[in-house]
């Protein structure tokens, strides 16, 4: 009898073994060993957190001297060394919330983005979705980072991808795409690690890419 995909998947059975909530933290703990993105007490917040993966991955990461906020249009369960809010990526009082839970004068040092659009079955219409929300995130993202700061939007592979990839290249030096191991391969998720915010655009910026 042919296995399931489910059961040949190597990294859903590490996430039981070691305790992640989602094979997904395989993706950032990929990420953030080729590109040094979190460091320890980093402040950092992830949009589109459900079900905790990511979170419980930057909580190591950044230490008992750090702060990770996820956010979610679900709630999640608790998780030790992190906080949550329930809420919407569009919401127009978002930036304020967040800057609110970090206290007067501070920013965070990372953004994460792993947000995606409820399904359609229809490409085109998903992708535009996709790029919308994580659009959003860009705007929030540049309300909310220090200058200097990192971050990672997950997006979906399609004809607004080199449109978008320009407009993070306006924010940050520098711009990578790219498809960690643990993403599957017939996915068309891909990942845009974007590094040191500029808080005043407008400065020549390097896109380099990887192949995926």
């Amino acid at each position: 009898m042919k296995l399931t995909k489910a059961k040949k998947d190597q990294y859903r059975k590490l996430a039981k073994q070691k305790g992640y909530r989602s094979r997904a933290a395989f993706k950032l703990l990929q990420l953030n060993k080729s590109y040094k993105i979190i460091k320890k007490s980093d402040k950092v917040v992830e949009f589109g957190c459900a079900p905790g993966g990511w979170i419980q991955v930057v909580s190591q990461l950044v230490g008992q001297s750090g702060f990770v906020l996820g956010m979610d249009l679900k709630e999640i369960s608790p998780l030790a060394g992190t906080r949550f809010i329930q809420g919407s990526i569009d919401d127009p009082q978002l930036t304020q919330i967040l800057l609110q839970t970090i206290g007067p004068g501070e920013k965070f040092d990372v953004v994460l983005s792993d947000m995606s659009p409820n399904v359609s079955g229809i490409w085109e219409i998903d992708h535009e979705r996709q790029i919308s929300l994580t659009k959003h995130a860009l705007h929030v993202s540049t309300k909310i980072l220090e200058g200097g700061g990192n971050a990672v939007y997950k997006i979906f592979q399609g004809v607004s991808t080199r449109s978008f990839v320009d407009e993070l290249a306006e924010h940050f030096a520098l711009v990578k795409l790219s498809k960690p191991p643990a993403s599957r391969q017939e996915s068309s998720e891909l990942y845009v690690v974007c590094l040191d915010f500029m808080e005043q655009t407008g400065s020549s910026s390097l896109i380099n890419r990887t192949s995926v």
